[in-house]
């Protein structure tokens, strides 16, 4: 059976793991926002950045990628992932039902914000996010070659985030 994982943020483009096939997935009753203070990927403890997470909403909906894991590197993966994603306990792991573009239902491996965790954030204004995001740095980088790198990749596979996309015009015009 094959193993699926769930991308909305850095697993498009950086997943990391060997992916056989992408195909478009919908991921209902959640939603994909900068509600994640990140103190090691993107930001510090000192000054934190910020990374996405699905943010449970009833009724949302997230456009992403399920990435099915090649044949046999399912455990690998898993293990990746977990050290990658569970760094800091924020994310928690869920097995949840996302609908392929086709309509076929598979269940993904997906990673979802704990609401109760410290590095929860969710409500922050666009014009704030854009502030962090246009001066945190972490160790994978600064926090705007994320922001940029995620809103391009939905855009090339026809997922336009419309906030993405207005965060990343405000972040370059803040960091001009």
């Amino acid at each position: 059976m094959t193993m699926w994982v769930f991308g909305y943020g850095s697993l498009l483009w950086n997943p990391g793991f060997d992916v056989a096939r992408s195909e478009v997935a919908l991921l209902p009753d959640y939603h994909r926002s900068f509600c994640m203070r990140s103190i090691h990927h993107r930001g510090t403890e000192e000054e934190p950045g910020l990374v996405l997470a699905l943010d449970a909403l009833p009724g949302a909906r997230c456009n992403g990628l399920a990435l099915a894991v090649a044949e046999g590197q399912e455990d690998r993966t898993l293990n990746y992932l977990r050290e990658r994603e569970l760094i800091s306990s924020a994310y928690l792991e869920k097995r949840l039902d996302v609908r392929l573009h086709d309509g076929t239902a598979v269940q993904a491996v997906t990673y979802v914000i704990d609401p109760d965790h410290d590095q929860y954030c969710g409500g922050l204004e666009l014009e704030e996010q854009a502030h962090i995001i246009a001066r945190a740095v972490g160790g994978r980088g600064p926090n705007t070659e994320y922001l940029y790198n995620t809103a391009s990749h939905l855009a090339g596979i026809g997922l336009n985030d419309p906030d993405l996309d207005w965060l990343a015009r405000r972040v370059r015009a803040l960091t001009a």
